[in-house]
């Protein structure tokens, strides 16, 4: 009788408690599993580095003794930038892994082939790393979020910022052929309507290319004054030498994930990529101006304690750093209610946050309507041994 009432006690003690198992996948009283897919291998593993960021911010989270009295169990997986692995890899974190939510899953290939599967299961998919225009939808991912400026929010902001700089003249796009890509060269469209044919060349690349060499050449011979480079840091990289190689000298923007100093100018050489302009949400750690900023010298002294040896000068690691607080953040505002629902909720409940590491005015805000964690950004050019920013704070609406 008496062991029969301890079973008893034991279980209405339990019932009482928070139900970890059935309400809130992925939870217990002293740790949460998140997930997250990344190129780790594979033709844009420069900015599966962001995957590296993250992970090691985990283990600062988790060695100040994790939020709330719960340590982050973060599983990443490589998807080598292969969308039916992303597919393969995200079902294991789900229905084996048990994760309580995704974050910052990396690469809009991937994103795209997963989505829908997300959708279904009901598991959030926060902080994505993707700024194809279609995630920012509201009504058709109801619960993802998006951790860059949408590609159609920059490319606007560049065809404004060329229309202002080179007024008539001919612009040439590169750009990856997928989502990515496709979206800056929409943003033209848009914001050149009816002299977009007469002004505007493109030339397209597949990510199993070797190279981009042979249409750098044909951008040249078009005659146009400026190129968008729209893509990832590899190709980046090609672009920048070939156009010095052949003595094109365009004004050249870069799109953000291919604005590293380390992913893509380095590797093209920082004396080619003098004049270089892109948009960025993030300080450039290697610039001295930052040298006595408070969070700039915290991400230092984090990078020498969690990754040790790395190029500090790669910015994919500070993104990761960034998804980092991001990711923090929204988990502190739950609380002790680790539901799903309330995960997604405070997603889209970030108000006015400014991060250490985020350039000067440049604010974290989400809303039921808003799922993008960043909407602003600031041009800058490569002076060839700093970035100098030289805009305002811009977003879509900024003239």
């Amino acid at each position: 009788m008496f062991k029969r009432f301890k079973l008893a006690s034991a279980l209405v003690l339990a019932l009482s408690g928070p139900a970890f198992a059935a309400d809130t996948p992925g939870v217990t009283a002293t740790e949460i599993k998140v997930g997250g897919v990344f190129p780790f291998s594979g033709p844009a593993s420069v900015i599966g580095l962001v995957g590296k960021g993250v992970l090691a911010y985990v283990q600062y989270i988790n060695d100040r003794g994790g939020i709330n009295g719960r340590k982050i169990n973060y599983i990443a997986y490589d998807d080598a930038y292969s969308p039916p692995k992303a597919v393969e890899h995200v079902r294991k974190l789900v229905e084996s892994d048990e994760v309580a939510f995704m974050f910052g899953q990396l690469g809009t290939p991937g994103n795209t082939a997963t989505a829908k599967y997300l959708t279904g299961k009901k598991v959030p998919a926060l902080g994505i790393v993707s700024g194809s225009n279609k995630f920012t939808n509201v009504k058709d991912f109801p619960i993802t979020t998006t951790s860059l400026v949408s590609f159609d929010t920059e490319g606007k902001i560049y065809a404004k910022y060329l229309n202002k700089t080179l007024p008539g003249k001919k612009y040439a796009i590169l750009y990856q052929n997928d989502d990515l890509g496709k979206d800056y060269v929409n943003a033209f469209k848009t914001m050149m309507k009816d002299e977009f044919d007469k002004r505007v060349v493109t030339a397209a690349y597949e990510i199993a290319d070797p190279t981009v060499d042979s249409q750098i050449v044909n951008l040249k011979s078009s005659g146009a004054e400026a190129l968008l480079v729209a893509g990832t840091p590899k190709f980046a990289a090609q672009a920048i030498r070939k156009a010095s190689e052949i003595g094109w000298k365009p004004l050249l923007i870069l799109n953000y994930p291919s604005a590293s100093v380390g992913g893509t100018l380095k590797p093209a050489g920082l004396d080619k990529s003098i004049g270089i302009v892109a948009g960025t949400m993030t300080m450039d750690p290697t610039d001295s101006k930052w040298d006595s900023n408070k969070g700039m010298k915290d991400y230092r002294a984090f990078v020498d304690k969690y990754m040790p040896g790395v190029d500090i000068s790669d910015t994919n690691y500070i993104f990761g750093y960034t998804q980092g607080m991001i990711l923090e953040q929204i988990i502190k505002q739950c609380g002790d209610d680790l539901s799903r629902e309330n995960i997604l909720k405070q997603a889209k409940n970030l108000k006015d946050i400014a991060l250490p590491t985020a350039l000067p005015g440049v604010l974290v805000n989400t809303s039921e309507s808003v799922n993008q964690d960043f909407t602003q950004m600031r041009l800058q050019r490569w002076t060839g041994e700093s970035w100098d920013q030289f805009s305002d704070v811009l977003d879509a609406k900024s003239e």
